[in-house]
């Protein structure tokens, strides 16, 4: 027996939290009716089981416990239909952790090795950007190294 579009909303809501473009795309995805989905979609946000709200804020902790840096976090909002305010509130009231954050993802990769040449702190460098860090933060710590 097929399951209700429902049911499949709330059951891919129940693994974890998706935002309202992501919950969208695998409802249709699944092959349901777009107006179905919409419906779904105002129904469940109605009754406080889909928020974007939520879903930004468990998404930034998360990616911030996996040492990701706010740019790219930022960016992977984006991408999953966040609005780019509300990301940034809940980016910006951690702004006193970023820099913790990406020490520890410095030392995790390269300890207390000193950095001896150029190229060797272009690469850390890189590194630390492709974690999302802006270069200000990175320059900031690199240079104090």
């Amino acid at each position: 027996m097929a399951r209700s579009i429902t049911e499949v909303a709330v059951g891919l809501l129940a693994r974890r939290e998706h935002s309202v473009l992501e919950l969208r795309r695998k409802l249709l995805q699944k092959g349901f009716d777009e107006g179905d989905t919409e419906s779904v979609i105002e129904r469940l946000r109605e009754n406080n089981l889909l928020s974007d709200e939520r879903f930004a804020e468990t998404y930034i902790n998360m990616r911030r416990q996996r040492g990701y840096g706010p740019l790219r976090i930022a960016q992977e909002l984006k991408e999953r239909g966040v609005d780019s305010e509300l990301s940034v509130r809940y980016l910006e009231g951690l702004e006193n952790e970023w820099q913790t954050v990406m020490i520890q993802q410095y030392s995790k990769k390269y300890g207390n090795e000193a950095i001896d040449e150029f190229k060797e702190k272009a690469k850390r460098m890189r590194f630390l950007q492709g974690r999302g860090y802006s270069l200000d933060m990175i320059n900031s710590f690199i240079n104090n190294q």
